[in-house]
């Protein structure tokens, strides 16, 4: 069945997908967006994850920072964020009944905290996120504008200094020129290694990059709680696109793409063609390619290598600080055996077949807790009750490449060694606090690499749909298209990235719509 042509066809209905076709509908383009699943949102949406237990869980992306202002306002979204008040608290691997607790509320009792674990480290770390808050002065506004090049980010930031040490040089030698603490190193180094499998010491930057995205958003790098969970975010996204005219359908699987903007599904039975004057893909280039068919020599096929662990527990953990209450430790991000040199053991270790979570190893974790910022998640019984919700983000599991049987014994070999990453710093097994569901079952969820391939499309599991780049092009990129200047180009000239895939993506941004959108417009 053919249908008439849009000016745009978005496959993928994405944040990234919803946010695109928001902005060309109040642009009065005619937008046709298709979505494989039942529901709009694919990262970013909302799940009841345990038969009969009313939680809302943020499924798969769970925290924001990197969504603009401008794009909230410009949408008219109806969005809104908690703060935590607490950034972090990291018990010490090796005498876990002492940690350090990072309080944005208190800067005595951080700076206590410091006295007690890593006392010369407190200058040097209130130093460097001074530093990196130039960064994200300098580069955060540029994301939804035309690129600029390397020399103008360099110069827009003014300081050598600092873009050579976060920019040029790996970014393992920064963090251990400047704090003294193995604990305060892997604290700082995380955030350049979530859905980044690399070394710190990688000269290939990577680390770096995935570093760089963590410490920007809206120029002040704090990751925000979505009140209502992450569905809330889509949602609006997906209001704001059906009000402005566009058309939104799901259980609609793409099944080709030509380059002159012919698009095929499936829906309801039957196929369908549509045209386009242009396409957007809101999946990853990878994807595109196969939808595309043409050969795949030219792209690197992504890997992931994290696991995601979604908990409900009867009450938080107590644990073997007895100074520290669960509430504050849980109330920010809670970092279990991330010290620098346990991050790249356990890189190194990731690289071996199998790696220590498949064999009994512990691995780097760190815990989210929506519930503590955002009860709204909660039945009023579940929250009567005291129940919260734990989210495990498993650091250096990378993708494996292997079939459903060998992803369950998998998937049960990553959750225990997530459990028993937990328990090695807490003062109670978690396992005993875990809620059950209607059928009696414990209210536990992992998801593998291969788990978000098979759910959300994501090859090997890539939470970026590959490799992140930096939010600048080299001097001598071509820049004399828009979809070259706004940093969302393909080979095709009718066909843009919209998603993470595309420059300046990765996280739930609504960065690639927004730029793939305007590209349109300029075009």
């Amino acid at each position: 069945m053919s249908e008439s042509g849009y000016d745009v066809v978005i496959v993928g209905g994405g944040h990234n997908g919803l946010t695109a076709a928001a902005y060309l509908a109040l642009a009065g383009k005619s937008v046709l967006l298709l979505e494989r699943e039942r529901q709009v949102g694919g990262a970013a949406v909302s799940a009841d994850a345990f038969p009969g237990v009313d939680a809302q869980l943020s499924r798969y992306s769970y925290l924001v920072s990197l969504l603009p202002r401008r794009i909230i306002d410009e949408l008219g979204l109806d969005v809104r964020f908690a703060r935590r008040r607490y950034s972090s608290y990291t018990p010490h691997p090796d005498k876990p009944e002492t940690g350090l607790l990072v309080d944005h509320g208190d800067t005595a009792a951080t700076r206590a905290s410091f006295n007690r674990v890593a006392p010369a480290d407190f200058p040097a770390w209130t130093a460097f996120y001074t530093d990196t808050a130039v960064l994200a002065r300098a580069l955060f506004p540029t994301v939804c504008e035309p690129l600029l090049t390397r020399s103008e980010a360099r110069r827009l930031v003014a300081d050598d200094t600092l873009w050579n040490a976060f920019i040029e040089r790996p970014l393992g030698e920064v963090i251990t020129a400047r704090f003294e603490s193995d604990l305060v190193r892997g604290i700082v180094a995380t955030d350049g290694l979530i859905g980044t499998f690399a070394s710190l010491d990688d000269p290939g930057l990577h680390a770096n990059r995935c570093f760089l995205y963590h410490v920007i958003g809206n120029e002040t790098g704090d990751w925000d709680v979505p009140i209502g969970g992450m569905g809330a975010v889509s949602g609006a996204l997906a209001k704001a696109a059906a009000q402005a005219g566009a058309r939104l359908e799901t259980e609609a699987e793409v099944t080709g793409i030509t380059p002159a903007g012919e698009v095929r599904f499936r829906q309801g039975g039957q196929d369908h063609t549509v045209t386009g004057a242009f396409v957007l893909s809101n999946v990853a280039p990878w994807v595109l390619g196969g939808l595309l068919l043409e050969p795949q020599e030219s792209l690197v096929r992504p890997v992931g290598a994290q696991v995601k662990v979604n908990l409900l527990l009867s009450r938080l953990p107590r644990l073997r600080e007895p100074d520290i209450s669960p509430e504050a430790a849980f109330g920010g991000t809670f970092h279990i055996n991330e010290t620098y040199g346990q991050l790249e053991r356990a890189f190194t270790a990731a690289l071996q077949d199998p790696a220590p979570g498949e064999s009994g190893g512990l691995i780097p974790c760190e815990v989210y807790c929506h519930s503590l910022t955002d009860p709204s998640i909660l039945s009023p019984e579940l929250r009567n009750a005291g129940v919260h919700t734990l989210t495990v983000f498993g650091l250096h599991t990378p993708h494996r490449d292997r079939g459903e049987r060998a992803n369950a014994e998998l998937r049960d070999h990553l959750q225990a060694a997530v459990l028993r990453s937990l328990n090695s710093v807490l003062a109670e097994p978690v396992e005993d606090l875990l809620v059950v569901d209607a059928a009696g079952h414990p209210c536990i969820e992992t998801k593998t690499t291969r788990d978000l391939e098979i759910a959300l499309n994501l090859p090997g599991g890539n939470i970026f749909h590959g490799p992140l780049a930096w939010p600048f092009i080299e001097d001598d990129a071509p820049r004399s298209t828009p979809a070259e200047r706004w940093g969302v180009q393909t080979p095709h000239p009718r066909i843009l990235l919209c998603g993470a895939g595309a420059r300046r993506g990765g996280g739930v941004s609504g960065i690639g719509g927004h730029n793939a959108a305007m590209a349109v417009l300029e075009s």
